[in-house]
């Protein structure tokens, strides 16, 4: 018999579906999604002492759908260890302390994901050589990478490194390091110096001229308190303030009075009582300022008028340079930068690249001011480019750019032009084609040539701007 449905315009429309089986079984409302699994992620998996990384927290749930997690949905953070290595707070955010490792967790609904972060010590200082670098952690480690064809990076072999490798003993008490262009002077926190790698002209100041692929002690002395290395020659100063020099001595860069080479540190006459505060060694001249006056005096080779006496003719004893009052100075390949009491800036010179600075090409026989600028903290000659930082953290370069040695990405400059927009500069180095620079959060960033690895950037490819090294 067949079944009829009859309706009532009077009924709700609801009514009429059920009584007539319309309606189906009704609605039902999903499950919610569970939460599965949370993966924490950084930036890095390492981290110097006395900085800050966030941390990211992502939640997958049982529809797969994933979501980033916070304290508004009940995330809580927290460390494994004792938290002396690192303090982690409640949005994630961590903050180094100390040299070691901990595991961070990040915890919601019973459900908990970590990661493992490494603290390392930060850098403390680094100088860029010929080809190579070399840098030195807070802890007093010292590293190295680049070109080791001589055995200047001190791992006792001769193979080039592209990432930083610790310096052959393991020791903890470097102070100050001086890179030449195949060779290394370091000072330790004990007061002696040591030196590795190419040793022509006795330029490792053993007594020899036999390379070194390890730190080999100079002497017995103990009261050593700076170095500086040019291209094949080196000094020392005490902390009396007396001067040595030794290596070579071809155009009388020892400033001894001869051009003879010396194997083993020779005293040098100063011109003062109070001795030599400090001393910058180029390719084959040397600058250096008096301990008591602040003035400043060069000697060496002088072809292009980089002594800055006014003259082309070498200079075999310390010949004064003005009278001015002087901060710091640097001596590059054929260029001169020095930076006065008063903050102004001065270069001299080779000049062909617009290295000097003052917006020209040709060499310059005597200091001339680069810039009205007198905010000026430090320079750095490299072979054919010059480096500078500001009191106020700004770095600025010029002169050759032809392996992106000025950090720009641009073509050669003659004059200072500002290097990025970052403020937080405390140094500069310039090598013969990279350069260096230590930023105030003790992070380093090295940028120019790379075919030797120089970078340490882990592969061999050039970087036209800065980049952060690990």
């Amino acid at each position: 018999m067949k079944k009829f449905c009859k309706t009532y315009l009077l009924l709700p429309l609801l009514g009429v579906l059920a009584a007539c089986g319309g309606g189906g079984g009704g609605s039902s409302t999903p499950a919610p999604a569970v939460l599965k699994s949370i993966a924490v992620t950084a930036p890095s998996s390492t981290m110097p002492v006395g900085t800050t990384m966030q941390l990211t927290a992502t939640g997958t749930y049982s529809d797969n759908s994933t979501k980033v997690l916070n304290t508004a949905t009940g995330l809580v953070w927290a460390f494994k260890g004792t938290g002396a290595v690192a303090s982690i707070f409640s949005s994630g955010s961590v903050t180094a302390k100390a040299v070691g490792s901990d595991t961070f967790t990040a915890t919601q609904d019973g459900i908990t994901g970590s990661i493992n972060l490494s603290v390392i010590a930060p850098w403390a200082n680094v100088v860029a050589g010929g080809y190579q670098t070399l840098a030195r952690k807070a802890d007093g480690s010292l590293y190295a990478w680049g070109s080791n064809i001589r055995g200047q990076l001190g791992d006792s072999t001769t193979i080039d490194r592209n990432a930083p490798v610790q310096v052959s003993g393991g020791s903890l008490l470097w102070k100050q390091i001086a890179v030449g262009e195949q060779f290394v002077v370091a000072l330790r926190s004990d007061g002696t110096i040591w030196s590795w790698g190419f040793n022509q002209n006795g330029r490792l100041g053993d007594g020899t001229t036999v390379d070194h692929a390890i730190p080999t002690k100079i002497g017995k002395d103990t009261d050593w308190a700076y170095v500086a290395a040019g291209k094949g020659h080196a000094f020392a100063i005490k902390t009396t303030g007396v001067m040595y020099a030794w290596g070579r001595n071809f155009n009388g860069q020892l400033g001894d009075g001869t051009t003879i080479d010396r194997l083993v540190p020779t005293k040098l006459t100063s011109p003062t009582t109070g001795g030599w505060l400090a001393v910058s060694a180029g390719d084959t001249h040397t600058l250096a300022i008096t301990k008591d006056t602040l003035n400043l005096y060069g000697w060496g080779g002088n072809a292009n008028g980089q002594v800055g006496n006014g003259g082309q003719v070498d200079v075999t004893a310390p010949a004064k340079i003005g009278s001015s009052t002087w901060a710091s100075v640097s001596a590059g390949g054929s260029h001169s930068l020095a930076v006065r009491a008063d903050g102004s800036m001065y270069g001299w010179g080779y000049n062909l690249s617009g290295q000097v600075g003052n917006n020209g090409s040709a060499s310059v026989n005597a200091p001339v001011q680069i810039s009205t600028a007198t905010n000026w903290a430090m320079v750095s000659a490299g072979a054919a480019h010059s480096m500078a930082v500001t009191r106020e953290g700004q770095l600025w370069g010029w002169g050759s750019n032809a392996e992106s040695q000025l950090g720009n990405g641009g073509p050669d400059i003659s004059a200072p032009a500002q290097i990025g927009t970052a403020s937080n500069w405390i140094s500069v180095t310039a090598g013969n084609a990279h350069t260096f620079g230590l930023r105030s959060d003790n992070t380093l960033w090295g940028w120019g040539r790379n075919v030797e690895g120089q970078l340490g950037k882990g592969d061999n490819t050039q970087a036209p701007v800065p980049v952060s090294i690990p």
